[in-house]
């Protein structure tokens, strides 16, 4: 017969048992659940990965895109903006049918000051080697082209540039005509890098199929620090000392995605843009 203190036992060693097999179960469970999410991370990992590299070369809206589906973070820590507000006004709908006639010294130098939100970004345009280019600006800052316009885009890897010019603020717009490609054998692109403080043409060419020349409008890009450039964007200003100190603090606020190529932390508005012949 088994006594009281023998069933006691029996049922304590059985409850023991049970915790014991709930535990385990529990334990195997975690592993199933934290190896099922270990996967499903390397995928996105690796997912995001891949993305990035074949979009980094393309457009900006497929990688900002691509970047949303697959960051499982939040996005990054905006950098204070170091730049005032803009001022008031809106920026004009104007496009053109055809390049303007040229209608500029080609033997004088031009100055285009634009006077931004972040402070006065002088640059000096030379008409010898790029009228076409030159010309363009002229005309479109005397009809008020650029003002209230944001400059859109800031890389900070690989390429260090700001790029304006675009009425849309989206890296699509143009004044309705393009120009030719010019000065693109400047002695200062040797070695295919643009040295900081130039300033060129964005275009829509591709390297890869030898499409998209002469297909520049009114959006240009400004070089804050030294960039790898094939020499296929025509140079044809440079930013003065005083406007590269603007450009750099433009620059030290980051970019908003984090990944080194997005609209820039600090908000970069030309409120108005002038053309001068010195």
């Amino acid at each position: 017969m088994v006594s009281q203190e023998q069933r006691r036992r029996q049922l304590a060693r059985e409850k023991f048992l049970r915790q014991q097999q709930r535990r385990t179960s529990a334990r195997r469970k975690a592993r199933v659940r934290n190896a099922v999410i270990a996967s499903v991370l390397g995928v996105i990992l690796v997912g995001s990965v891949a993305l990035y590299t074949t979009d980094v070369l393309k457009g900006d809206d497929k990688k900002e895109n691509a970047s949303a589906e697959v960051s499982p973070s939040a996005p990054p820590s905006k950098a204070p903006d170091p730049c005032e507000k803009a001022a008031e006004g809106k920026v004009e709908k104007l496009s053109f049918k055809k390049e303007p006639a040229l209608t500029i010294d080609k033997t004088a130098s031009y100055t285009m000051d634009l006077q931004t939100t972040c402070g006065s970004i002088p640059i000096t345009m030379d008409a010898a080697k790029a009228p076409h280019t030159v010309n363009s600006f002229n005309f479109l800052v005397n009809k008020g082209y650029l003002d209230h316009t944001k400059c859109h885009r800031l890389t900070t890897q690989g390429i260090y540039v700001l790029q304006c010019g675009d009425p849309q603020g989206t890296g699509m717009g143009g004044p309705g005509y393009t120009i030719p490609d010019e000065n693109l054998k400047d002695p200062r692109l040797k070695g295919d890098v643009y040295p900081a403080g130039t300033v060129a043409m964005a275009n829509q060419f591709d390297a890869q199929t030898g499409q998209g020349k002469n297909s520049g409008g009114s959006q240009f890009f400004l070089v804050f620090q030294d960039s790898q450039l094939p020499a296929n964007y025509t140079p044809f200003g440079t930013i003065s000392k005083d406007g590269m100190k603007v450009l750099k603090k433009i620059a030290d606020a980051g970019e908003n995605t984090g990944m080194g190529d997005g609209a820039p932390n600090a908000t970069v508005v030309i409120n108005k843009a002038t053309v001068k012949k010195s």
